[in-house]
């Protein structure tokens, strides 16, 4: 994993994690289950979604992030853990061993020689703290229309990829999974801009 500062402080962020050489493994897997499953491990630990969108090869999110421990930084490995058993355990149900052969010769000596056998995910996750709205919502804005790029073309709209909290902030409904409004945290961590 990448060197992040170790995020204790509650906020808000944003955050991505990109599938090993930007093979569709979420998509190939189906494995879009996996991640809200995470996104409840998360609400469990205090956290709070407050945006998503999952692409056939990486997630992005907004998260609210109650602080103290485990870090944010552990809170994202282990979901990445998670999910990638989960992806490799499909991948063999599956059959894909052409897929699982890429992830095999991904893995690094130091990484083989404590136990891994596939490179899931590019080591790094990206995380910037929300630290205005208005950046929260550049963010939100550039999330929520990627599934609408021409480059990937899985959505006519926005609102209406299934994978993403795009539906919640045009009309309130909730689509794939519940999230809070980012509305809620205002107050406490950002400042006017």
């Amino acid at each position: 994993m990448a060197l992040h500062k170790l995020i204790t402080n509650p906020g808000i962020y944003y955050i991505t994690f990109t599938c090993y050489k930007w093979l569709h493994l979420i998509e190939i897997t189906q494995a879009y289950d996996l991640v809200y499953n995470w996104f409840d491990v998360m609400v469990k630990n205090g956290n709070a979604i407050c945006a998503f969108t999952i692409m056939p090869n990486h997630v992005h999110g907004i998260l609210y992030y109650a602080g103290g421990k485990p870090s944010l930084n552990t809170q994202i490995g282990n979901g990445k853990r998670f999910i990638a058993y989960q992806i490799v355990q499909r991948l063999i149900k599956m059959g894909r061993t052409d897929i699982l052969k890429i992830l095999e010769l991904g893995v690094q000596n130091k990484d083989r020689s404590r136990g891994k056998k596939h490179e899931v995910w590019i080591d790094a996750f990206d995380v910037k703290e929300c630290r205005t709205e208005k950046f929260l919502c550049q963010k939100m804005h550039y999330m929520h229309n990627n599934p609408c790029h021409p480059r990937w073309n899985l959505s006519p709209e926005p609102h209406l990829y299934p994978h993403s909290s795009a539906l919640f902030y045009l009309n309130g409904k909730t689509a794939a999974y519940p999230v809070t409004d980012y509305l809620k945290f205002i107050t406490m961590y950002y400042t006017k801009e």
